[in-house]
């Protein structure tokens, strides 16, 4: 895995729905998206942070769908690099095809965790805080929702590094 690479890969599960998203971060993600990205408002690469804009995803000229996309600059980002989220309709075509064009602009596929795994590897997460975002994913339960939420939160890790303090402290 490279840190200096832009990535790319659908965030939402690939069955229809209303809504899909397709996530892509490092250096080349909103000039990527940008020449996919046709809106009437400022381009991409002037818009602020974390505002979400209107626009429609074009292939040669050609319609593919009418979506909002946010960018997120970096280090305010999950990742800590420039993060960019395009938000489509939920069809398992349109969104392969999103992800096709963003591609074809030179970003690499992520693998399985791989924004996480950025996340990490950038201090944005610590080890406690990613298991609870697999926890998260996985919970089948109210209770077990809540306490994933707690760590991730990092109340699990501040726990840890109190009780660390206080051995420290003792010897």
């Amino acid at each position: 895995m490279r840190l200096d690479d832009t990535i790319a890969a659908i965030a939402t599960p690939l069955q229809p729905s209303g809504l899909g998203v397709i996530r892509v971060s490092g250096e080349q993600a909103v000039s990527a998206v940008e020449a996919l990205f046709k809106t009437k408002g400022e381009p991409l690469n002037k818009m602020e942070t974390h505002k979400l804009v209107h626009g429609w995803i074009k292939d040669d000229g050609k319609l593919i769908d009418k979506v909002l996309v946010v960018v997120m600059r970096a280090p305010h980002s999950y990742t800590t690099e420039d993060v960019v989220e395009i938000q489509c309709h939920g069809s398992p075509f349109v969104l392969r095809i999103i992800l096709d064009l963003v591609l074809r602009q030179g970003v690499r596929l992520a693998g399985a965790g791989e924004f996480t795994q950025r996340a990490f590897l950038h201090g944005r997460l610590d080890l406690t805080q990613v298991e609870a975002i697999s926890d998260l994913i996985q919970a089948s339960s109210e209770i077990g929702a809540r306490l994933a939420a707690q760590q991730l939160r990092g109340k699990l890790f501040h726990a840890i590094d109190d009780v660390k303090k206080q051995v420290i402290s003792i010897a």
